[in-house]
């Protein structure tokens, strides 16, 4: 596969793919409309590294433009299309269920289509944990059954693994779905909770807590994430879906625990009544990604959170450490800054 396409390039995962893939040795381009969801500087900082790279592009896009996609994708001629444009989060999509259908399963039937008129082998997609519901059946395994959605977010998904079986089953592309398990690490979204928990507590400000704390989730580094994405490029075979996770659920009060303790803070927690749309865990069971993809992932919660720290601690000051160490200047520029911080924030630092 030489020539890729991922659309939501500018995300934090598709940031973090465009840097894997160029890495090794493929062209890449990437597509993504910035929407405003979250900051567009925050999207532009993410593709630092990758537009300085020779063999990248970046196409500034919405995927529903299915005229622009056929073009863009007739001159590139990409070997494969990594799907992960979409408007993502459970909680936001309670109160926007037509735009979440609009965005993703439009979306993706765009991208469908358009790959199919350009003859590309290989459509993976992304899809999540969420397809599995509220099941009480833990691991979850790729042949649970997926139609209880408790959100419009999780059926946007579900109805996207649907459109990319039919057409395999009707034109015989390969296609691959990929559902992550709540994937973390350098560059997370600002509302994603480990993000806006890491946030909240190095500025010594209230931590709302939805529930009791005993929810849990298979939180996954996002390069494992990452590399499982590209060993299921590499391998098309017909239709398939993958479970992309750690197997290794942790807890919602052990997650803010150990962010406070790499922080070196006492968490200001408030209790707050359980979240519609909401489910009690997610918990992967990788067999099949394992079996056939060689994916095992490599980091551990923990120092999944000490890396995701360190990073923060850079990026409150403009740095992205993701393509190196955190230099020393920055450090330096970092402690002598004038730009507000909590309590800890300097703490972090000294």
């Amino acid at each position: 596969m030489r020539n890729v396409l991922v659309t939501g390039a500018a995300g934090f995962i598709g940031s973090h793919l465009c840097d894997r893939l160029l890495r090794d040795g493929r062209q890449v381009m990437g597509v993504d409309n910035f929407d405003p969801f979250y900051s567009t500087d925050i999207k532009r900082r993410n593709l630092g590294w990758a537009m300085a790279h020779k063999n990248f592009a970046m196409i500034h896009e919405d995927i529903l433009n299915e005229g622009e996609m056929c073009r863009v994708l007739a001159d590139f001629r990409p070997d494969a299309v990594i799907h992960l444009a979409a408007k993502a989060g459970v909680r936001p999509s309670l109160t926007d269920p037509k735009g979440y259908m609009v965005a993703n399963v439009a979306g993706t039937a765009s991208m469908l289509e358009a790959s199919r008129r350009a003859g590309v082998s290989h459509f993976l997609l992304a899809s999540s944990s969420s397809v599995y519901g509220d099941s009480e059946y833990t691991p979850f395994k790729e042949t649970h059954r997926t139609d209880s959605s408790v959100s419009p977010y999780a059926a946007s998904k579900k109805a996207c693994e649907s459109l990319a079986h039919s057409f395999h089953h009707v034109y015989g592309m390969n296609t691959t779905c990929l559902r992550f398990f709540t994937v973390f690490g350098p560059r997370q979204r600002p509302d994603l909770a480990i993000a806006r928990f890491t946030d909240l507590i190095a500025k010594d400000q209230p931590v709302p807590v939805f529930g009791d704390g005993s929810t849990s989730r298979d939180y996954t580094f996002v390069l494992d994430t990452v590399d499982g994405i590209v060993r299921a490029m590499e391998r098309p075979k017909g239709y398939s879906i993958y479970n992309l996770g750690n197997s290794s659920p942790v807890s919602l009060s052990d997650m803010v625990a150990a962010i406070a303790e790499e922080l070196g803070c006492t968490p200001r927690i408030v209790r707050m009544p359980d979240q519609a749309g909401d489910v009690r865990t997610t918990f992967a069971d990788i067999t099949a990604a394992v079996r056939d993809l060689g994916y095992r992932p490599a980091t551990g919660f923990r120092d999944g959170i000490r890396r995701y720290v360190k990073w923060f601690r850079a990026a409150q000051f403009g740095v992205d450490t993701c393509n190196g160490d955190l230099p020393t200047s920055a450090v330096t520029v970092a402690v002598g800054s004038s730009q507000p911080s909590g309590r800890c924030m300097q703490a972090a630092l000294d």
